[in-house]
């Protein structure tokens, strides 16, 4: 099945870059290109693609709000956003995932990235670079030190509370399977039982739901 990606930037060299990389991919190509965030709106709506691909500062609209109209939580059909910028700040981050996006990166991540993010959001995971996934997180408000975490409706095992908290510090399955000597498709199983339980969209409302309840006190 090959992905149907949108890409939304205001520089024209910027998308005709990422069209090459995403149609020089053999399962996913470029359906529709945006210069602003409110033709990204109206095309994503139109269409219906897999996966859109969106730049944070754009006119008209910017890339931010676009996505929280296309993929925030009072979207009745939300759709997959990553979103892609030059900017490094955590406000950003911060605002882009509170908005629904499936992803976060830096446009100097690289084509292997790039490609990756896509498909990890046609999956319904979510790819942030481990290194901005726990400096975010670490500065979201927690209980106190000591404090019992809060726990879903339906209580956590003690095995997912260690897949999630392995997950929150930027963990990918591989890694987690590893940890834990469990394998890949337990991981899988405990992450999917995880999102259910705590209401997570994908694995970085996971991450932040382990940070917000205060598992990752004390946590390096």
């Amino acid at each position: 099945m090959t992905i149907r990606v949108l890409v939304a930037d205001d520089q024209e060299l910027v998308r005709a870059g990422f069209r090459m990389i995403i149609d020089d991919a053999s399962d996913m190509e470029v359906v529709a290109e945006a210069e602003n965030g409110a033709d990204a709106v109206a095309l994503a709506r139109d269409l219906r693609p897999d996966v859109c691909v969106m730049d944070v500062r754009m006119p008209v609209l910017d890339g931010l709000d676009a996505t929280r109209l296309l993929a925030g939580p009072d979207v009745a059909a939300p759709l997959r956003v990553v979103v892609v910028t030059t900017f490094d700040l955590d406000q950003y981050v911060f605002t882009a995932l509170q908005n629904g996006a499936s992803g976060f990166l830096l446009k100097n991540a690289g084509p292997t990235l790039l490609l990756e993010s896509v498909r990890a959001a046609h999956r319904g995971d979510a790819l942030v670079s481990p290194s901005i996934t726990v400096r975010l997180f670490s500065h979201f408000s927690a209980p106190p030190s000591g404090a019992e975490p809060r726990q879903p409706h339906v209580p956590l095992s003690d095995r997912e509370e260690e897949v999630l908290r392995s997950a929150a510090r930027g963990l990918n399955n591989l890694e987690i399977a590893a940890e834990l000597h469990i394998s890949l498709g337990t991981v899988k199983t405990h992450l999917s039982s995880l999102q259910n339980k705590v209401g997570a969209r994908n694995r970085v409302e996971l991450a932040a739901f382990a940070w917000q309840t205060g598992r990752m006190n004390g946590t390096n």
